[in-house]
């Protein structure tokens, strides 16, 4: 057991990582084809071929999830998933080719780095290159240039990234999670109730501000601000359409829910997409709460794994003396 999406059979996860301009793309392959939904809640999201997911569209499966940074610049590396699925005979079969359905999704993480570089279809197709079994975490890929905890200006938030997590019952049933935590809002560990990363009184602190607290005081975020979203995918090997699908990625959204705080707000784009591929006969409200389950432990893994590359503090910092650089 990986305690990663991938302990699932058939998924293979990859990142392409640019550490001069701090952005990057995660690629999930469902080469087999999968069953997805979709749902967001956030008010900024920005998206590539989720038409598919929809439960009267004709595409019964898809191929891939393409996770991005560059905001909506991010979307144009799906083509190179879709080129490395072609490549490779992998597709809806539409007579005279296959085309691959890769549903994306984009985080704003432009003022991170260098707002002008976003990923291509050149790392997208890297992005499959890359991916395996095994699942790195933290500042890589998408979450290269995630940050959380945004009331305040970029030099008083801490880094996000990504993180995976799974469960796997006695009974051969699993779920596992891979997000994105590109927040607004604070993150809380959902067992002791306490911020582990979020805003801070001050650049040179380490003391968080507590963001529900300061909005609770009338501090309120209110320039044009969409520098945001949380990006989540779940998976299982429970046999669902489309629609009971969607209701787990639905149930999932508690995860997030319990560790993001305050989530899914108009500076954020926060979404689920769940994937069903197997054969295992297994009960809708089982899976989307183990599924929620791991959203929260994999929210949770992806600042703890991060690096702020001396930009911004990290998780693993705050017993360190951060100092700013």
């Amino acid at each position: 057991m990986l305690n990663a999406i991938t302990d699932l059979d058939g998924v293979k996860v990859g990142h392409a990582t640019d550490l001069k301009g701090y952005t990057g793309c995660t690629v999930l392959l469902f080469e087999k084809g999968a069953v997805c939904g979709l749902d967001i809640r956030g008010s900024a999201s920005g998206t590539r071929q989720v038409d598919a997911l929809n439960i009267s569209h004709i595409v019964e499966n898809i191929h891939a999830i393409l996770l991005c940074g560059g905001s909506s610049f991010g979307l144009d590396a799906a083509g190179g998933v879709m080129n490395f699925l072609e490549e490779r005979g992998i597709g809806f079969d539409v007579g005279i080719a296959k085309i691959p359905i890769v549903p994306t999704a984009v985080i704003f993480d432009l003022f991170f780095g260098d707002p002008h570089a976003r990923p291509s279809a050149e790392m997208g197709y890297k992005a499959c290159l890359e991916a395996g079994q095994v699942v790195q975490e933290g500042s890589v890929g998408a979450g290269t240039g995630a940050t959380v905890g945004k009331l305040f200006d970029l030099s008083r938030a801490m880094k996000g990234g990504v993180g995976t997590s799974s469960i796997i019952l006695p009974n051969g049933l699993i779920v596992g999670a891979l997000v994105v935590v590109n927040a607004f809002g604070d993150i809380i560990d959902n067992i002791t109730g306490k911020i582990i990363a979020g805003a801070r009184v001050s650049r040179e602190s380490m003391t968080f501000a507590n963001t529900l607290a300061s909005l609770k005081e009338g501090i309120v975020k209110k320039e044009f601000g969409l520098v945001n979203t949380t990006l989540g995918v779940v998976a299982t090997n429970g046999k669902f359409n489309k629609k009971e699908i969607t209701k787990i990625a639905q149930i999932a959204q508690g995860g997030l829910i319990k560790t993001i705080s305050p989530v899914h707000t108009t500076f954020d784009g926060d979404l689920i997409f769940s994937v069903s591929m197997g054969d295992f006969e297994a009960d809708v409200n089982q899976v989307g709460v183990l599924a929620e389950f791991v959203i929260a432990e994999a929210v949770k893994r992806a600042v703890k794994k991060a690096d702020g590359f001396g930009i911004v503090p990290a998780f693993k910092d705050l017993n360190k003396g951060w100092k700013v650089t």
